[in-house]
C-alpha cells in the first residue's frame, strides 16, 4: 500500500520550459548584480565558497565566480551551490509578481485528493528546498505549500544515486515500498526502484511512453495509480 508520494518538479508537476525559459534567464541576467550587492552576506559567501570548491578553484575573483555560475546555468549543472543562489534570486521575481510557477492543470486537484486520502506528499528536486517552497508558494494555482509534508534537494544526494532514496525513506520514516516516486527521468526512477521505492514515469508528450519499460508510465497525474 502506498502511504507516501515523492514527486519531482521539472517535467513532472510542471513544464521544463518554465524553468529553462523563465527562471534560468532571470537568474542569469541578475546574477552579477546579486553577487556584487550580497557578497558580504554570510549565506551568499558560503555558497560562493562552495561553488569555488566544487570547481577546484583555490582562489577566484568575484567576476570569475559570476562567469563560472553563469556557465553552470547555461549547462543546467546540478550544483547545490548554484541552486541555492538561484533560489535567492528567484525569490525577488516571485515576490514582485514578475512570474508565477507553472503547474500542469490536473496537478493541484490530484495533490489535494491524495492528501485528503491521508497520503503524505514530499518533493525531491535538484532545486534547493528554498526554491521549491517559492515555486509551490507562488504557483499559477496559488499557494500549494501546505499540501506537502517535507522537501528534499541535492543536499540529500544526487537524484540518480540509490543512496539518496534510501536516505529519503529513512528521513520520512516509512518502509521504502510504501513510497511512490514520480519523475520524468528514467535514471532517477531506476535509482529509486533499486532503493525499494515504487515508481511511475511521467511522459507528458503524447505517445512518449516507452513500449517496454521498467516503470509504469502515464501521461498525467490523473492516471497515476497511488492505491
Amino acid at each position: 500500500m502506498i502511504t507516501t508520494i515523492l514527486t519531482d518538479i521539472e517535467g513532472t508537476t510542471s513544464s521544463i520550459s518554465f524553468v529553462k525559459d523563465v527562471l534560468f534567464p532571470y537568474a542569469r541576467e541578475r546574477l552579477p548584480a546579486f553577487v556584487e550587492t550580497h557578497a558580504d552576506t554570510p549565506e551568499v559567501q558560503h555558497w560562493l565558497h562552495e561553488a569555488a570548491k566544487e570547481a577546484g578553484l583555490v582562489s577566484a575573483t568575484q567576476q570569475e565566480l559570476i562567469e563560472l555560475l553563469q556557465g553552470w546555468i547555461d549547462a543546467d549543472r546540478k550544483s547545490t551551490a548554484l541552486k541555492a543562489l538561484q533560489g535567492m534570486i528567484w525569490k525577488d521575481g516571485y515576490a514582485s509578481g514578475e512570474y508565477h510557477a507553472h503547474v500542469y492543470p490536473e496537478v493541484p486537484a490530484r495533490l489535494r485528493a491524495w492528501k485528503a486520502q491521508g497520503k503524505r506528499l514530499y518533493v525531491y528536486s535538484s532545486g534547493s528546498v528554498a526554491a521549491q517552497k517559492l515555486f509551490f508558494g507562488h504557483s499559477e494555482a496559488g499557494d500549494l505549500t501546505a499540501l506537502f509534508t517535507g522537501w528534499f534537494d541535492t543536499e540529500t544526494g544526487p537524484k540518480r544515486a540509490t543512496e539518496s532514496y534510501q536516505r529519503i525513506a529513512a528521513a520520512i520514516g516509512v518502509p521504502a515500498g510504501e513510497i511512490l516516486f514520480l519523475s520524468d527521468v528514467v535514471e532517477e526512477l531506476d535509482a529509486a526502484q533499486a532503493a525499494g521505492l515504487q515508481t511511475t514515469l511521467l511522459a507528458r508528450a503524447p505517445g512518449s511512453c516507452p513500449a517496454e519499460g521498467r516503470h509504469r508510465c502515464v501521461a498525467d497525474f490523473d492516471a497515476v495509480d497511488a492505491g
